[in-house]
């Protein structure tokens, strides 16, 4: 099993909103492409940069399930994440396997 991993870092002065509409509208549309099995949001604690940072974790059983989303669906997600906060946020993505 595998983990997208997206860790944000989002302002202030948007954070509620962000929230929202991560939890209503971008993470459930993320997972109505098929590529993933189980996701969550993980709010980190005692970081010493300014805003918020959290972490959205996707869950996918193949290397395929991720390859599909990055050239089929990733693009145009990213691009509406973008243009609703941009200069809003710092994002980086990392790929993680679960071992037993």
């Amino acid at each position: 099993m595998f983990i997208y991993n997206v860790t944000v870092n989002v302002t202030d002065d948007v954070h509620t909103e962000w929230l929202n509409w991560m939890k209503e509208t971008h993470i459930p549309e993320v997972m109505k492409t098929g590529c993933f099995i189980d996701s969550q949001i993980l709010k980190l604690l005692y970081v010493e940069d300014e805003g918020h940072t959290y972490c959205i974790q996707y869950k996918y059983l193949e290397m395929q399930d991720i390859e599909k989303y990055q050239k089929e669906f990733a693009p145009a997600l990213q691009a509406d994440y973008k243009k609703k906060f941009e200069g809003k946020y710092t994002a980086f993505r990392t790929l993680l396997q679960m071992v037993d």
